[in-house]
């Protein structure tokens, strides 16, 4: 670790750290983290970018344009559901996917911009 990027003597604000410990009480963290952590998979990214590009699409669709089987997109599609990032409806035979909500559409569509104004400000 650089000597520059760490506090060089210990202290802290005391209320600041008292606010924001109280505050983290408040708040689902653990979940947060766990859909972040499902997102965080590149082809469950794939899949949540796909989802923000066309309202629904089967599993044989993300299949294709992630280049594996079904049975993979399945257990990636699986995963997203369980931490309610995606939604999904039977149609017959097929199954069809969705985002669950905009907000998840937000959070990839943020996420992608930062990493193109990160990449410009380097």
């Amino acid at each position: 670790m650089n000597k520059k990027d760490t506090c060089e003597i210990f202290c802290y604000d005391e209320e600041k750290v008292n606010r924001i410990q109280g505050d983290l009480q408040t708040v689902d963290i653990s979940g947060v983290s766990q859909m972040l952590k499902a997102i965080a998979d590149e082809n469950r990214a794939k899949i949540t970018y796909a989802l923000c590009q066309e309202d629904e699409l089967c599993v044989c669709d993300i299949a294709n344009i992630l280049g594996v089987t079904v049975a993979n997109a399945s257990h990636h599609l699986r995963t997203l559901y369980k931490q309610r990032i995606v939604n999904y409806r039977k149609e017959g035979k097929l199954s069809f996917y969705s985002l669950n909500d905009e907000h998840i559409k937000q959070i990839m569509m943020i996420a992608l911009t930062h990493k193109k104004e990160v990449e410009v400000n380097v």
